[in-house]
């Protein structure tokens, strides 16, 4: 139960990946809260599986794509708990469509969904981890993972916005570390590959998942829990010096054309 005593907020965690790194996080015996858009209809059942591990979970359904929004989830937030230690920063819009034909406004609905909303909820949430701290100046003040993908540096056809969103995230995160490191708060990004969730479901169909799950150089897809336990590891005191990195979870995904099987 490494991350006892601490609070956890988590976006977009309704269900996928950002349920997956809360259930993790529960499981290490972390408060919950966790965030979906309003009127979600997986927040209830998400937050009746996280309380099924025997912790305090608190469900908020609020915008986390605008500033308004984000205030409200942390004032929701700290009503329900003192002090926030861990943010899990996952929210996320993508439409795919080639590049010629890609309409501006979903251009702008990406960026502002999965970059600019990760900067409001980030930065709301490091200023009240500095506002609040009591501990020694050389003890950790908080954790911030954000969840990136291999789309940051994959340029793959027919995702020009979210392709854009994502490498921006990955350097955003990486200033913001540098930012923080006075504040020993400690920021990381992970890069989840092809991970099997509802919207990939829903994109691409459950058969053309199988086939590629196939060709994989680790043979399955990754699951949502693979993400949660690797956010996990950099919200623990195991990753106390362990800042401003990149970590892909991918499963080999992005050097599965250079293994060299044809040579």
């Amino acid at each position: 139960m490494k991350l006892s005593g601490k609070t956890a907020l988590v976006t977009g965690a309704g269900r996928g990946i950002g349920l997956g790194c809360a259930l993790e996080l529960a499981r290490a015996g972390a408060c919950i809260v966790i965030n979906d858009r309003p009127g979600s209809p997986d927040l209830v059942d998400a937050q009746r599986q996280i309380e099924a591990l025997g912790v305090r979970c608190l469900a908020i359904g609020a915008d986390a794509h605008s500033r308004a929004g984000c205030e409200q989830l942390l004032a929701a937030a700290l009503e329900f708990a003192p002090r926030i230690d861990i943010l899990v920063s996952n929210p996320a819009r993508s439409k795919r469509n080639a590049f010629l034909e890609y309409d501006p406004a979903d251009f702008d609905m990406v960026i502002n969904g999965t970059l600019t909303a990760g900067f409001h909820m980030a930065q709301l949430t490091a200023r009240h981890m500095v506002d609040v701290s009591r501990l020694p100046r050389d003890a950790c003040q908080g954790k911030m993972v954000f969840i990136s993908s291999v789309h940051a540096e994959m340029p793959y056809g027919r995702s020009v916005a979210y392709n854009a969103a994502k490498a921006g995230l990955n350097h955003m995160a990486l200033t913001i570390s540098a930012e923080l490191n006075k504040h020993h708060i400690n920021v990381n990004i992970i890069e989840p590959g092809w991970i099997d969730t509802p919207g990939e479901r829903e994109a691409f169909g459950v058969e053309k998942m199988k086939e590629a799950a196939a060709k994989l150089p680790w043979g399955r897809l990754g699951q949502p829990e693979d993400i949660g336990r690797a956010a996990t590891f950099l919200c623990s005191d195991d990753a106390d010096y362990v800042t401003g990195t990149v970590l892909r979870v991918d499963g080999g995904f992005v050097l599965k054309e250079c293994r060299g099987d044809s040579v």
